[in-house]
């Protein structure tokens, strides 16, 4: 798949020393979902501000669609879209009036078709007519998509895109960037909620403290850095784990009735069989057994963690 943006050894360190990025390498691809995950602080929204133009990078270089973000600064920035994390429009324009504004900005010519679908397909249009201050913090959140959409850009930036939004609309949100994505639109959005990187990216950038620990697709990340459980339901509780078996690093309950052994899906041997063979030998019975795969929360914990 083509690349549409291309990082190369990006740095950024403020006046008073401090280091915001530290040597980033991304290749974005064309028509993807990327999502950059990471707790606040992580680096995520200095990334894609200097992407966009709006900070300037202390080393490195940033190619979007072949161009320079630096010396072909126009070429880079008509392609690019961005929803802030913060709310900022114009309180007493109305929706309509700051959608078209924002087109203009980027010297398109007034297209009222087009200006009016993206209102209807952003659920504004019955909106359109009002002004910004009398929207509801969902409804303002889908108008700043609207600007950053108005010059129908290539690639749209999110960042944080559901910050204070309920559940429901969050899910709604989820379904029109969605959308967005299928008709063309490269995506990048930042977000600390595992389950919005999870819903919505292809493929999901892990960042902290600067860095980018790792780049993968969704299966990818699961099948690499997932670790399964198999849990054994005891007919009769026990005191402690027998130390012959601690090889196996059986954890047991709190209530004594039931062991759990962790495994990675990727080693050739799991060690199952073994462990059967070590629990028969010992007498030790079990009614049931289930397994568990690890969630991209506990694969996003542990590599935060672990840097």
């Amino acid at each position: 798949m083509q690349s549409v943006i291309q990082i190369s050894n990006l740095n950024k360190i403020y006046q008073g020393g401090f280091q915001a990025l530290n040597n980033i390498n991304l290749e974005i691809k064309k028509g993807e979902i990327l999502a950059l995950l990471g707790p606040n602080g992580a680096g995520k929204t200095t990334l894609i501000s200097i992407i966009c133009g709006i900070v300037n990078p202390s080393e490195g270089r940033i190619e979007v669609a072949g161009y320079d973000i630096i010396s072909q600064f126009r070429e880079t920035r008509k392609r690019i879209g961005l929803v802030p994390q913060e709310l900022t429009t114009d309180a007493f324009e109305t929706v309509w009036d700051t959608v078209c504004f924002s087109r203009e900005l980027f010297g398109k010519k007034r297209d009222d078709h087009y200006v009016g679908q993206l209102l209807k397909d952003l659920s504004l249009w019955e909106k359109k007519d009002a002004q910004i201050m009398t929207l509801s913090g969902g409804m303002k959140r889908r108008v700043m998509i609207a600007k950053a959409l108005s010059h129908e850009p290539e690639i749209l930036f999110l960042d944080e895109p559901t910050a204070g939004v309920d559940v429901s609309l969050r899910h709604s949100m989820w379904q029109q960037v969605q959308a967005l994505n299928q008709s063309g639109v490269t995506v990048i959005l930042t977000t600390h909620y595992i389950e919005e990187a999870e819903q919505m990216a292809d493929r999901i950038s892990v960042m902290n403290k600067g860095e980018i620990l790792l780049t993968e697709s969704k299966t990818c990340l699961m099948q690499k850095l997932g670790k399964k459980q198999l849990s054994f339901e005891l007919v009769e509780p026990m005191a402690a784990v027998p130390e012959s078996l601690s090889t196996h690093r059986l954890l047991l309950s709190k209530d004594n009735r039931v062991l759990t052994y962790q495994y990675n899906t990727n080693d050739e041997e799991t060690g199952i069989v073994a462990l059967l063979e070590e629990l028969k030998r010992h007498q030790i019975e079990f009614k049931d057994m289930h397994t568990q795969q690890s969630s991209l929360e506990d694969i996003f914990i542990e590599l935060v963690k672990s840097k």
